[in-house]
């Protein structure tokens, strides 16, 4: 009981300290570099789920696992993402827009992507999945958060950037214990698949990382730009995908279609930081 009521409303402050730390004006930054921002999103929502669909057909996985894997690529960059991108040097300003702009859109595109995905790999032992559901859930959980945050910043004045740090260390620490319970409710079954599981996690990760730059200097983007959408596409919001397999599930506690998202809530920052200096060393000038 206590982690179906916990995990919502701990997903529900993550997605308002997102928003805190969000103005109206990032939206609008999608009119001032339209290119970067639209390559961006088009790579989170669509070549993310395409790089997973593809890598499961080459590496294999028990069923609920799979599943759980395009949970996890259905979701939005973290809420560590923009953190990431200024110590890789890449643009902050980019990247806060893409987390803003990808992760509204989720509400619309994750619950159909999940859908899809539970027919495609379960099968006949798919749950009913009720989309309008899902989606009510998400807009309840994610876009109402985001947006209260949102009014919250524009109507906190000069507290505002103070609030701020507060606000976003509290989301971390949430995150990182959402992280932990996943993991220990699951921890037989992680030990179990972690042969299996941690490779396709760490060769989605390395994929995502490198494609996100590579495209990015193919349509003549910056190092910077290409630094921040790699970023965004190799840091998932794990504890979104846990929330969403929850949701799926609709069983007590932290279901087994978890289990990549909560793992990648860890391997993605022992992958992503590293694989951050080598990229910003071959691909950041210009």
């Amino acid at each position: 009981m206590l982690l179906e009521v916990g995990l919502p409303l701990s997903l529900a402050f993550i997605m308002f300290s997102l928003g805190f730390g969000l103005t109206f004006a990032d939206f609008g930054r999608v009119l001032t570099m339209p290119r970067a921002v639209l390559t961006g999103v088009g790579l989170q929502v669509a070549a993310i789920p395409a790089v997973a669909y593809l890598l499961l057909q080459v590496m294999s996985l028990p069923p609920a696992l799979a599943f759980g894997v395009m949970i996890l690529s259905f979701c939005p960059g973290g809420v560590t993402s923009n953190i990431l991108t200024k110590l890789g040097g890449g643009s902050v300003a980019l990247s806060i827009t893409l987390t803003a702009v990808v992760s509204l859109l989720s509400v619309l595109t994750v619950p159909f992507l999940v859908g899809w995905a539970g027919q495609t790999f379960l099968k006949e032992t798919a749950p009913e999945i009720d989309v309008m559901s899902i989606g009510l859930a998400m807009f309840a959980i994610t876009a109402v958060p985001v947006l209260l945050g949102l009014l919250g910043r524009r109507f906190s004045g000069a507290k505002a950037d103070a609030a701020e740090r507060v606000i976003s260390r509290a989301a971390i620490v949430l995150f990182v214990l959402i992280v932990a319970a996943a993991i220990a409710t699951n921890w037989v079954l992680i030990v179990e698949n972690i042969t299996v599981l941690g490779p396709v996690l760490i060769a989605l990760n390395v994929v995502l990382l490198i494609l996100g730059v590579a495209v990015a200097r193919l349509l003549g983007l910056s190092g910077a730009e290409g630094i921040c959408i790699s970023v965004e596409m190799g840091v998932q919001n794990a504890t979104l995908g846990i929330t969403v397999a929850g949701l799926v599930a609709q069983v007590a506690g932290i279901p087994e279609y978890a289990l990549p998202s909560a793992l990648y809530g860890i391997t993605m920052y022992l992958v992503t930081i590293p694989g951050l200096f080598v990229l910003r060393a071959l691909f950041s000038k210009g």
